[in-house]
């Protein structure tokens, strides 16, 4: 149906900029919040009404009677409405809404796709710290950002994943007297124990390992340990690598997949630190106090300015912060994402104002951000707080243990980023309709046990006569199709991957409405072959949707 929403938005355009000129920019049609209302809608009325110095209503039947003498709308539109003040209804004829089973059968996976830009951006995401495992909360950063990568990858942007590994500063150096600690036999809590160390089982594990001599592999360096006890830089580095190498066990148990590792600690030794404050000072944006250096952030907005270099000659955290994020622009990256925790909303205008102070064309507002709330979880009724492993809290492996990949990434993409989320580990094992992901994903595998009984092939179906497709269930399911690749274009543009799991709820929905409606396989042969091509192009975009979320698509369940 997107060829014919062009030609009736062509018209629209085409009669607004008629009554206005500049009008017909605006053309644009709204999706009826209720369904009996009709299937497009458009408040243009409204809107040109004041500078037409006309009634909207009047400016409304105006543009109702234009909008029938144009062949688009008298080809593909059963109804024009006039609701309230203005309002413009459209009912399209099931025609109208056939197309959209054609459009899909005929690109498959493609459908909702638009052509590449030749822009590219940067998602950075889960950038966890090489001192423990990933928890739940490195989990919903996970399945927020491989999903925005999927989308923006459907609006024809070139997506780069990072990962970002704070391998440097205090939390790396308590990784390793932990380690240390446990070599030495020493347990928490135990006299000598590190204050602030860290306490799960896994820095046993470490330490025995280190002990023990062996060699791990994470995704770019190997280290062998040499089992000295009171080096703590050899400590420090096998720590460090065996960590990678679990959070990389973690991600692919995941299926997430990193383009780029940036390591914080690179910035230092490359310089790119040193070159950012000098940037700094050079533009004026800097001042000493108290033995301290200072960037003016109040003149970017920021509620006071802020130390970069504290009176012991140590950078604060936002300043490599800022050096990395002038990497990403200097790297061709007009757009750049990052996925984190809340508790860094604090450092989103440190950074950028540090980024506009630096003085070399970074866009206003670069980065964008997406923060999340953390993650509880419920077993039983009761929140699960700690895990064994960990000592302290829940694991992404954990999680993936007790449910399944699909269904950690479904329910935590299933809420805004930035709502407290409940993860139930009982419901995401139900074999119900409660479960969401069981609901969408049984539509999925129940479309299959049709097309596996009836025994056909797909493809002759995107030639099928699709005029048997005239019930209102049919034709609200296949209206449901045709909003799949603007819902893919929204999603992207207000960073919201949540709007895809909802669309495949209520798409899954629709479909299961449709097959207490209607039985597909009956004998009149040209119903039965219109009835295949809808729930064929149903199970196609229940699947690209799916596709975006990281979540399967299985034929039985």
């Amino acid at each position: 149906m997107l060829q014919v929403k062009q030609a009736l938005l062509a018209a629209l355009a085409h009669e607004l900029e008629a009554m206005q000129p500049g009008a017909g920019a605006r053309a644009a049609f709204e999706t009826p919040k209720v369904a009996a209302h009709g299937d497009l809608a458009s408040n243009a009325a409204m809107q040109l009404a004041k500078p037409l110095k006309l009634n909207s209503r009047q400016v409304a039947e105006n543009l109702r009677t234009a909008l029938l003498a144009q062949p688009a709308f008298a080809q593909w539109v059963q109804d024009i409405d006039i609701a309230g003040p203005g309002f413009i209804n459209f009912r399209l004829k099931p025609e109208a809404k056939q197309q959209a089973v054609r459009e899909v059968l005929a690109v498959g996976l493609a459908y909702g796709l638009r052509p590449a830009t030749g822009q590219k951006m940067l998602v950075e995401f889960v950038s966890a710290n090489p001192t423990g495992p990933l928890h739940v909360g490195h989990g919903r950063q996970a399945a927020l950002g491989d999903a925005l990568c999927e989308l923006f990858a459907s609006q024809g942007w070139a997506v780069t994943r990072e990962f970002y590994y704070n391998d440097a500063g205090v939390q790396i150096h308590t990784l390793a007297t932990s380690t240390q600690a446990r070599a030495r036999g020493l347990k928490p809590d135990a006299a000598g124990w590190p204050e602030l160390a860290y306490n799960g089982d896994y820095i046993a594990d470490i330490a025995a390992d280190f002990m023990a001599r062996k060699t791990v592999a994470s995704d770019d360096r190997a280290v062998t340990a040499s089992g000295d006890i009171e080096d703590l830089d050899a400590l420090r580095e096998f720590a460090v690598a065996y960590l990678r190498r679990e959070q990389d066990l973690d991600l692919k148990a995941f299926e997430v997949r990193f383009d780029n590792f940036y390591l914080e600690s690179s910035l230092y030794t490359s310089g790119r630190v040193e070159q950012a404050v000098q940037w700094l000072k050079d533009a004026g944006k800097t001042y000493e106090q108290d033995g301290a250096l200072w960037l003016k952030s109040t003149d970017y907005g920021d509620d006071k300015d802020r130390v970069m270099r504290k009176s012991d000659g140590s950078y604060t955290y936002f300043v490599p912060d800022v050096a990395y994020h002038l990497a990403k622009w200097e790297r061709g990256f007009t757009k750049a994402i990052n996925i984190q925790g809340m508790d860094h909303h604090g450092t989103i205008a440190r950074v950028r104002a540090g980024l506009q102070a630096a003085g070399q064309g970074v866009a206003a507002g670069y980065p964008d951000y997406v923060l999340h709330t953390m993650v509880r979880v419920m077993r039983g009724g009761e929140e699960v707080k700690i895990s064994k492993r960990a000592g302290s809290y829940v694991t992404l492996r954990d999680l993936i243990e007790w449910t399944s990949k699909d269904a950690v990434r479904f329910f935590l993409l299933s809420r805004k980023p930035d709502t407290e989320y409940v993860f139930d580990i009982d419901l995401a094992l139900a074999k119900n309709n409660e479960n969401p992901v069981y609901y969408v994903q049984y539509a999925h595998a129940r479309i299959c046990s049709v097309l596996t009984a009836w025994g056909g092939e797909v493809a002759p179906l995107a030639a099928a006569d699709l005029s048997p497709l005239q019930s209102p269930a049919a034709q609200a399911l296949m209206l449901k199709l045709a909003q799949y690749p603007d819902m893919l274009t929204l999603a992207a543009a207000g960073l919201a991957p949540h709007d895809v799991a909802f669309y495949l709820r209520e798409l899954a929905a629709q479909y299961h409405s449709y097959y207490d409606a209607e039985r597909i396989l009956v004998d009149d042969e040209a119903v039965k072959l219109a009835r295949l091509a809808l729930v064929a192009a149903t199970r196609q975009v229940l699947h690209n949707g799916l596709a975006v979320l990281g979540v399967s698509s299985p034929a039985k369940m």
